[in-house]
């Protein structure tokens, strides 16, 4: 089974990111916000058919953890009310998918999250997603200011309700920055990045794993910088009198594969241990072209992985499906008591 653990609903109706302009414009001219959109199933089912899913089929992946678009959180652009209602709006769309393509995709969820406003805030939403609408995890945004960088580091306690409430529920969160407001990094290309890289450093620097032992995130995009300058960080680990990286934070910290040419992957997979990478593609997503070197789409990462020859099949097996189950808890018992259960024998999952 090949599992896709990195997917935003980047093709969702218009109407949704529309009431999101509205929502904001409304906040700035001191009007009311508009009603939500009325969305029907078909539409949904549009949006997916001739996006995801269609590429699920073409590149031949099973089943896509699938969440908000990650540009469209939009932290920094409103207050913790507003983002509150924002975030309920497109974590009940996402969850909508997930119940007209169940077999395709699984839900985690978006925080309401807020420049200055304590993390504890956003625990209620983490809740209902999990608890009531099945989600397996949440996206984290270690910047809410949308580059200014203005909060505490994510070792520090202020953070540590909510990783209460994570370790209780036992999901993992995708730490996901959102979009960027400064025009000298552009999101995907410089801001994502960067975002990746000062989370895994401010990792390193704490010492958050020893209080949350069970505690798991996953690092987007190849881990931004760490894997290519993986000897830094063991250098800077080493001065800082810390354990050992893959005693320190390789028990509770992973990488995914969105990383977009042969080259970068097989570096990723050369320097971080096999247990810690997990598939991914961030389809449809940050780099939608295709390779004039290759003749593939960049984002096609599952051919990156298979042209790694050295890599053995437990190895991929690995990558591409027990490494999500096992930082994905809750996705390991859905899966398992789907396939437990007659009426789904034989189908996609």
């Amino acid at each position: 089974m090949i599992i896709d653990c990195h997917g935003h609903y980047t093709t969702a109706p218009p109407a949704h990111e529309a009431w999101r302009d509205q929502q904001i414009a409304a906040l700035r001219d001191g009007g009311t916000p508009p009603p939500r959109p009325v969305i029907s199933d078909d539409e949904i089912r549009e949006s997916i058919e001739t996006g995801q899913l269609r590429i699920q089929r073409e590149r031949g992946t099973d089943l896509t953890i699938f969440s908000p678009r990650a540009a469209g959180m939009g932290h920094h652009l409103a207050t913790a009310e507003a983002n509150a209602r924002w975030s309920s709006e497109c974590n009940d769309l996402v969850h909508r998918v997930c119940g007209l393509f169940p077999s395709n995709f699984v839900g985690v969820c978006q925080l309401p999250q807020a420049p200055g406003v304590p993390p504890a805030n956003c625990i209620a939403e983490l809740r209902r997603c999990v608890e009531e609408l099945g989600f397996i995890g949440c996206n984290l945004n270690p910047d809410p200011s949308g580059g200014h960088w203005s909060g505490l580091p994510l070792t520090d306690r202020c953070w540590y309700p909510l990783y209460e409430a994570m370790v209780e529920l036992d999901v993992p969160a995708m730490i996901h920055v959102s979009s960027s407001c400064n025009p000298n990094f552009h999101a995907t290309g410089a801001h994502y990045i960067n975002g990746d890289t000062s989370a895994f450093m401010q990792l390193l620097q704490g010492d958050l794993f020893a209080d949350f032992p069970t505690l798991r995130f996953v690092i987007p995009h190849g881990g931004g910088a760490v894997p290519y300058h993986w000897g830094r960080y063991r250098g800077l680990a080493q001065d800082m009198k810390r354990p050992l990286l893959s005693e320190y934070l390789l028990n509770n910290v992973f990488f995914d594969t969105c990383v977009y040419h042969q080259p970068g992957t097989e570096l990723l997979a050369k320097v971080i241990p096999v247990g810690n990478i997990l598939f991914a593609s961030e389809t449809i997503g940050a780099v939608q072209g295709i390779d004039p070197e290759t003749g593939h789409y960049y984002d096609d990462t599952r051919r990156y992985i298979d042209a790694i020859g050295w890599l053995s099949d437990a190895d991929r097996q690995r990558i591409y499906e027990d490494n999500a189950r096992a930082v994905y808890a809750r996705l390991s018992r859905q899966l398992d008591r789907q396939l437990a259960t007659p009426a789904t024998q034989g189908a996609t999952v």
